[in-house]
């Protein structure tokens, strides 16, 4: 019983079966067909190719989310040189809490000289013109920059090889700091800097504007961990000045930006910035403090980038239409190719054919008993070869095969 619901399925599932079976014998083979058999496969490792290389490489979504991380913190990494010696500046943070730079921790001072070496000038023109480059494409190119997986685009200065004979006359200022994530005010200005309960002053009674030089260049400035994808427009940046009582300002709003890839997870910072200068001339009506300010205040949308593909079923449908559509493809472009080629084949080739020679039929007086009958004989001799046939009375009544008609007799 169970054998006979057994060959009953397989039955029905047979005739079911709706792929073409074509038997071996019954495939005519050409060279055209074997050249596109060659082209199909190659296309289709190429596609296959093509299509698991993009699948591999996820594409990048930006979100904007509100920021309601209000307890993080917002970490800055400094690195500029001022053209003023160490003992004549000060650089402190003051934000919108009233705390000043002693309670984020203190920045590194360091006596050097503003003029660069020749391999610290190559250096600096080199990452000034990519990072002027990146600003301007930046929207063409982001998405390189978030594959390229470069947290940092730039290497640390080479050192000098050889130290000037001359006294310091610069004083670089670098280190890292964590701030609150409220709004703030780095500035370097005149003096050292003295901390009160409700802020700080700058010390600057024994310098006089002449000794005043803010010209200073920007080797770092960035907030936050490194990440690829992430420009940092001031780095790179150099302002020079022959005025002495100069205020330069920057202008910066910080983007909270949130990184989640398929190999890393990371909170971090950037920003778009605006400068401004001036000199300051209290006769013109110009006032202020000389200096160099950072005024940086934190954006309420933050950028929610993450790393996204395709599912695999996605993935394998894909794939399998794109190979079944070049099988098809390439099986309609056979069938055209070669119904062309029979076609000219028959236009222009002509073959051999045997002509069909109809011997005549000779009504002489004489007919031979043993010659061949005249019933419309044809084979495929020249006519040149066929005898005359003569043909009696006699010799027609004997012979079954001869027409007997008195007409034909008569004629």
């Amino acid at each position: 019983m169970l054998r006979s619901r057994a060959k009953r399925v397989s039955k029905t599932v047979k005739e079911l079966d709706a792929f073409p079976k074509v038997p071996e014998s019954y495939v005519e083979t050409s060279p055209v067909g074997g050249t596109f058999s060659v082209v199909t496969c190659c296309l289709i490792m190429w596609l296959l190719y093509a299509e698991v290389s993009y699948y591999l490489q996820a594409n990048f979504k930006f979100r904007f989310l509100p920021d309601t991380d209000f307890d993080a913190k917002l970490k800055i990494n400094i690195d500029l040189t001022v053209a003023m010696p160490c003992h004549a500046i000060g650089a402190d943070i003051l934000d919108s809490t009233g705390q000043n730079v002693l309670q984020f921790g203190i920045l590194e001072q360091e006596d050097t000289w503003f003029e660069l070496s020749p391999q610290q000038r190559l250096y600096f023109d080199g990452m000034r013109q990519v990072n002027s480059y990146l600003r301007e494409e930046f929207h063409a190119i982001q998405e390189l920059l978030w594959r390229s997986g470069q947290s940092t685009l730039f290497g640390d200065m080479p050192r000098r090889s050889v130290a000037p004979s001359t006294p310091s006359d610069s004083c670089r200022i670098f280190g890292s700091l964590i701030l609150n994530k409220v709004a703030g005010n780095f500035h370097i200005t005149a003096g050292h800097s003295l901390s009160l309960p409700r802020g700080h002053i700058h010390i600057s009674a024994f310098m006089s504007e002449s000794d005043y030089n803010f010209t200073h260049r920007i080797n770092r400035f960035s907030f936050g961990d490194p990440s690829p994808g992430i420009v940092h427009p001031l780095e790179g940046d150099e302002k020079i000045t022959d005025q002495n009582a100069i205020l330069f300002q920057y202008f910066v709003d910080v983007v909270p930006t949130e990184v989640n890839t398929f190999m890393s997870r990371l909170s971090t910072y950037q920003y778009s910035v605006k400068d401004h200068e001036r000199p300051i001339d209290h006769h013109r009506g110009s006032h202020g403090i000389p200096g160099i300010f950072f005024k940086y205040d934190m954006s309420a949308l933050k950028v929610h980038v993450t790393q996204e593909r395709d599912s695999p079923i996605q993935f394998i449908v894909r794939l399998s239409a794109t190979i079944a559509g070049i099988c098809v493809i390439s099986g309609f472009i056979n069938s055209f190719v070669q119904i062309v080629i029979n076609i000219l084949k028959c236009k222009y080739i002509k073959k051999p054919q045997h002509r069909i020679v109809t011997e005549k039929l000779l009504v002489t007086a004489d007919l031979p008993a043993h010659t061949t009958p005249a019933s419309l004989l044809q084979h495929s001799e020249p006519s040149t070869n066929v005898q005359p046939l003569d043909l009696t009375v006699a010799s027609v009544q004997k012979s079954p095969d001869i027409i007997t008609s008195h007409n034909i007799l008569n004629t």
